[in-house]
């Protein structure tokens, strides 16, 4: 039988994909095939300045240099033992890791969700086992608006009615409380309480700041408590926010910090728990594992972004242009712009609903070779890579003043 001919076009790449592939996504219509620091290319070669990142999977660029070596360098050598061998490259990824968040040992999972899953399951256990709690009531207080994932435990602690609906029976044992909110925090905490699950800023939700020293409360009232502070990092960290963490805006260390995307370098899924001795020292051979989590290519591309973050630049980079960024949306609000929220090099923008949806805008910053994509109704999300220069975020905010009937 004579194979079909390849399709090369974006439209006819796009329709190929509709019969085969489930209908999970609702990508803007652009298909790229190649990718440089902050810029991408389509398979027609039109160029487009990308201000999402992979939700920050891609903080250092697409294919940073330092780490497309490191992975080249890996993949001539080792990518698999899996756990039920040692390999060469793990201690000294866990090693840096822990030394760059302050923390004392690592467990290596592989998504952002099996992160999240697995300090779960280490916070009960440590509840079980430290704190006392009788089997099977242990309790995790979370907050409303949160997004950790995609699983059907995590989805079952979701106040978003399109990640939950359809998908119970749900896992018992969560509490959902306002964000923001530490009368509410302290109020659902009790002698059951396992953990607090919190992200420092709330990406998916619209990148949601918190109120100065909503942080510095929950380390507090955790602390008082004798539970333990979980802070999902794993679009707010490792670089993102201006800091390694975005907790250090507050000069606070969690007990368990969750990372993943930006640790990958856009590369390969790498993600980890990252804490306390005493918390993370719980969990005893056979009671969790991933056949992948801790291999040497994730490792040792893991490895490659410590070094990176180990220097401060991207953090620097992050600060110093995240007030060019935050200066340009201050420009356009009234001009289309009704509000936004901003951190470091990561801002939630809301659009004048007369104007078009966040998809809507989205599809129109498209045809200006930016971008982007929308959250919730009329908010975009901005994340360039931290590679960005300032002209090419100027270039792309007098786009978005374009696309909203301005120039900005």
């Amino acid at each position: 039988m004579t194979a079909p001919a390849r399709a090369h076009t974006s439209a006819e790449l796009i329709r190929a994909e509709e019969p085969v592939l489930a209908h999970t996504y609702h990508p803007l219509p652009v298909v790229i095939a190649r990718a440089e620091g902050a810029w991408v290319e389509d398979v027609e070669g039109r160029r487009y300045l990308d201000m999402l990142a992979g939700y920050s999977a891609l903080n250092f660029g697409h294919r940073h240099p330092a780490l497309i070596e490191a992975a080249h360098r890996q993949l001539d050598r080792l990518t698999l033992t899996s756990r039920a061998f040692h390999n060469d490259r793990l201690a000294g990824f866990a090693e840096g890791l822990a030394a760059l968040t302050g923390l004392d040992m690592v467990l290596p999972m592989n998504t952002g969700a099996e992160a999240v899953e697995s300090a779960v399951k280490v916070a009960r256990k440590w509840a079980y086992e430290v704190k006392g709690v009788p089997d099977g009531r242990a309790t995790v207080v979370v907050a409303e608006n949160n997004f950790h994932g995609r699983t059907t435990t995590i989805v079952g602690f979701s106040t978003d009615p399109v990640a939950r609906g359809g998908f119970g029976p749900f896992t018992p044992g969560f509490r959902v409380v306002p964000y923001n909110d530490l009368a509410a925090l302290e109020r659902a905490v009790d002698d059951t309480t396992a953990a607090v699950l919190i992200e420092p800023v709330q990406g998916e939700a619209g990148v949601i700041v918190p109120d100065d020293g909503y942080l510095r409360g929950v380390r507090e009232l955790t602390r008082r408590a004798g539970c333990l502070f979980v802070a999902d990092e794993i679009q707010s960290g490792l670089g993102r926010t201006g800091r390694t963490l975005a907790v250090e805006h507050e000069g606070v260390l969690p007990d368990l910090v969750l990372l993943g995307k930006a640790l990958g370098g856009g590369i390969v899924p790498v993600s980890a728990v990252v804490g306390r001795r005493d918390v993370l020292g719980v969990l005893r051979p056979g009671e969790h594992g991933s056949t992948f989590g801790g291999n040497p290519l994730a490792a040792a591309v893991g490895a490659a972004v410590v070094d990176l973050l180990e220097t401060g630049e991207f953090q620097r980079r992050a600060t110093e242009l995240g007030v060019v960024l935050r200066e340009g949306l201050e420009a356009l609000v009234g001009k289309g712009v009704v509000g936004f929220r901003a951190r470091g090099l990561w801002a939630g923008v809301d659009v004048d609903p007369a104007l078009g949806t966040g998809r809507t805008i989205g599809e129109r910053l498209l045809h200006e070779g930016v971008l982007v994509k929308d959250t919730h109704g009329a908010t975009i999300r901005l994340a360039p890579p931290l590679t960005v220069t300032a002209d090419e975020l100027g270039d792309a905010l007098q786009a978005l003043g374009k696309v909203l009937g301005r120039e900005g």
